[in-house]
């Protein structure tokens, strides 16, 4: 069950010092990318199927292949290393226990795209996981696997850390490139068609952690090794970080397809003290919520949890057992996307803080009917009329929870 392409080094001792991260394979792939062609190189991600790991799942090829092969503009790479997404925390074990992984991944994914500067755009709570990287980068600088001739060759690429301020919306990648420009981290209007993003009106690439740390076991080992795991439309591993009420939580490299109800019985050793399984959120607290009975038959790849109306996400699955109250896990959660919404748009910034106090009155004994109703109807309206997915994704999550526990809610309006 367990795989092994992003996490190998995990439990090596000292494996984010340099000398050790090289004894154990770290930059090997440097080696035959500085003897293929850059297209050859989109050519081997596009092949291998590789899906953004940062919660959308795109084709990481494809969005590669949005940068003009002879742009005229300097070309950049963004590192999105924000990981503001309650029940996530995947990204910071591949900065804290291998960052020179991500770093060889920036110079695959940099070479491929001809990009000379990548940012890594850090959440500002991430002190330790930001001084951790900063000490590998300056190892790779001091050995000349960055600078301006990278690993000897006709190659520059210069790597820079941001510090964002922990705003969740700037996991949104335009409101991360606007934040990294200087502006308030607000969502941009969405292109008609398809194009790249831009980095003050320069074509830029923005990867998720993990993404980029998937790159160089791909060139390395050629993309049918890294099809070897996973299924058909999902290909690969994903790290799953799995946190609640299981017995061993943690996170885990698992290949996509994986059975959820293996992980949590298995892997995970079950339900802590042996209670029963409630509920499970599986890709982060912005996906919808699934019942215990509704994992018999889900794996764990985007296909599946789609087809079960629900998203893979992030891949940060919160397990909660028979003591948890859905509607207070449903106001916590609005509490929290209530303070996290920037504020650009009416729809968002209202709905979320109407919900959150609609909850609040039905959690006090003081609710209704109507209350309930009231609910719907607000995220009915946030969801599809925003600039970024923000708003619909807690209309989903409002949804799901009012849809899969309504006994629950209905027993708080009756006790009025």
């Amino acid at each position: 069950m367990i795989a092994k392409v992003v996490s190998k080094n995990f439990d090596i001792p000292n494996a984010h010092t340099l000398e050790v991260a090289r004894a154990n394979g770290r930059y090997a792939s440097l080696e035959k990318l500085f003897c293929i062609s850059p297209d050859e190189t989109i050519c081997e991600i596009e092949r291998s199927g590789l899906r953004g790991k940062g919660g959308g799942g795109a084709l990481t090829g494809e969005k590669w292949r949005l940068i003009p092969p002879q742009s005229s503009k300097p070309v950049y790479l963004v590192v999105n290393a924000d990981e503001g997404e309650p029940g996530t925390f995947k990204d910071r074990q591949i900065l804290e226990f291998d960052p020179h992984l991500l770093i060889e991944g920036i110079i695959c994914a940099s070479y491929a795209i001809n990009a000379h500067h990548a940012y890594v755009y850090i959440r500002g709570e991430y002190v330790f996981w930001m001084n951790r990287l900063q000490q590998a980068i300056d190892e790779a600088y001091a050995a000349g696997l960055l600078g301006n001739s990278v690993f000897g060759r006709d190659f520059s690429l210069h790597v820079t850390i941001h510090k964002g301020a922990g705003a969740y919306i700037c996991g949104e990648k335009t409101a991360l490139l606007e934040s990294l420009e200087g502006k308030r981290g607000h969502p941009r209007l969405k292109p008609k068609g398809k194009e790249p993003e831009w980095f003050f009106g320069n074509p830029t690439v923005v990867n998720n952690v993990e993404t980029i740390a998937s790159v160089p076991f791909i060139i390395r080992e050629g993309y049918a090794s890294y099809r070897a795991y996973g299924t058909e439309q999902s290909p690969g591993t994903m790290l799953f970080g799995i946190s609640g009420h299981v017995k061993k939580p943690g996170v885990y490299e698992l290949p996509y397809g994986t059975s959820m109800k293996r992980v949590i019985y298995e892997l995970c050793g079950g339900i802590k003290g042996d209670k029963n399984l409630k509920a499970i959120i599986p890709g982060g607290s912005s996906v919808q919520i699934l019942r215990a009975d509704e994992i018999e038959a889900i794996t764990l790849d985007y296909e599946c949890l789609k087809a079960h109306g629900s998203a893979l996400g992030t891949g940060g699955m919160i397990v909660l057992d028979e003591s948890v109250s859905i509607p207070e896990a449903m106001k916590n959660l609005f509490a929290f996307y209530h303070h996290e919404s920037c504020g650009q748009c009416t729809p968002c910034r209202e709905g979320t803080g109407w919900v959150d106090r609609i909850l609040a009155k039905i959690l006090a004994g003081e609710g209704s009917k109507e209350d309930y109703q009231t609910i719907l109807d607000a995220v009915d309206t946030m969801n599809g009329k925003t600039i970024c997915v923000f708003a619909p994704s807690v209309a989903f999550i409002a949804q799901s929870y009012l849809k899969k526990f309504p006994d629950e809610f209905e027993a708080l309006l009756r006790s009025r």
